[in-house]
């Protein structure tokens, strides 16, 4: 079991309309995690504690787009209804909204890579994150080591992530494990 305390914040990564099921990169699925997303914002403002969201903000001319030589369809361009976040994601209003991969010639799979999350998780002392999101075996990979490398305990939440297929969902899991993450579902936290 685990009990939040006034250290923690959650991270909800990249839950935007063009990695749903309906949008340009779809991630299968991704919408039927946004119920257990929401009861984990609702259960971290109950106790005051942060919640960040991180998006894709892309620039039309962004690196990343098939069209500009990179792996990945045009997505979640800035100011478009792709990069909104997702129909029926209830993010608390004083919500962090942390941009990523805004500059053209920029890739950022990682919520704290070219970003000012790490900062204002400092700013606010927290010491151990909580985070979920799509995909599994990138943005949200990628936030969790991040914030490995950064010193943060990270609690990964099981139950709140999305891959691009089971078996790529469960490798990248297998990898944060041996890189010192822990796993949890709701059910094992401690209001």
């Amino acid at each position: 079991m685990v009990s939040l305390t006034g250290r923690d914040a959650l991270i909800v990564v990249d839950m935007q309309n063009d990695f749903m099921p309906w949008g340009r990169l779809p991630v299968p699925g991704a919408d039927r995690i946004i119920p257990e997303i929401n009861n984990y914002c609702r259960l971290f403002s109950s106790r005051g504690l942060p919640v960040f969201a991180t998006r894709d903000w892309h620039p039309e001319n962004h690196v990343s787009f098939d069209i500009n030589g990179g792996r990945w369809p045009v997505h979640c361009v800035q100011w478009s209804g792709g990069a909104d976040f997702a129909e029926g994601l209830e993010l608390p209003p004083d919500t962090f909204i942390i941009n990523k991969g805004d500059r053209p010639e920029l890739e950022a799979y990682s919520g704290f890579q070219g970003t000012v999350l790490n900062d204002l998780l400092k700013e606010r002392g927290v010491k151990r994150v909580f985070i979920c999101g799509v995909a599994a075996e990138f943005c949200v990979k990628y936030t969790c080591l991040g914030a490995l490398n950064l010193g943060y305990t990270v609690l990964v939440l099981r139950d709140g992530i999305k891959g691009l297929s089971s078996e790529s969902e469960e490798e990248a899991v297998g990898e944060l494990l041996r890189s010192g993450a822990v796993v949890v579902e709701e059910s094992d936290i401690v209001p």
